[in-house]
């Protein structure tokens, strides 16, 4: 497995284990909690910087699979958004129910 594909695995884990850890979020005055998810935020934004970095690489020609960034994108600004949004609660508002996209590899439309 080649360092860029290991990465990819790195980031996954990394960007899971930021979310599961938003989970158990409860609405309270807690200074340590909050400490925390802005934590959480700023790892994320570091996975996001690191993603784009490796977005920006050129990719290997005749690869089958490639990692879709874009979608990788839009699933930590979501995350990034509803920590956010439970840190600085605008008022009290019923759950988003939308789910990540998940699934970041893609076909390569070439070898199709």
């Amino acid at each position: 497995m080649t360092y860029r594909y290991q990465w990819h695995y790195l980031l996954v884990a990394l960007m899971a284990a930021c979310a599961l850890s938003a989970a158990p979020a409860l609405a309270t005055d807690n200074p340590a909690e909050n400490a925390q998810l802005a934590a959480v935020i700023r790892q994320l934004d570091m996975i996001d910087r690191l993603a784009e970095h490796s977005a920006s690489l050129p990719r290997l020609d005749g690869s089958r699979y490639y990692f879709d960034y874009e979608r990788l994108h839009k699933d930590i600004e979501r995350i990034r958004q509803g920590v956010h949004d439970y840190l600085v609660p605008k008022r009290a508002q019923p759950r988003d129910p939308l789910e990540l996209l998940g699934q970041y590899r893609q076909t390569n439309e070439a070898d199709q």
